[in-house]
């Protein structure tokens, strides 16, 4: 088994579909887009799963909406502390 390849946080792929939605991939450079997904992804629980299609099976939807908007809070968190350390860069 590869833990890797059979095992992933459901987050990380409710952040990278809202990251998509909200456009700021083509906002940001990779690596600007890698640190985001970093901070995001630290303040939100961890939430493993095998296969997508159980959580899409299995999980309420009040709970579905629930971590949408937890990861949407941590997006903006994570576009604030980006601005914040640009000002400082320039």
């Amino acid at each position: 088994m590869k833990l890797h390849d059979d095992v992933h946080n459901y987050y990380e792929k409710i952040m990278l579909d809202l990251l998509i939605e909200r456009g700021l991939s083509a906002q940001y450079s990779d690596e600007i887009m890698a640190d985001f997904c970093c901070t995001i992804l630290n303040q939100l629980p961890a939430r493993y799963i095998r296969y997508d299609v159980d959580m899409a099976f299995y999980l309420p939807q009040h709970e579905r909406i629930q971590m949408e908007q937890r990861v949407n809070i941590a997006i903006d968190v994570a576009i604030s502390q980006v601005a914040k350390k640009r000002k400082t860069v320039e």
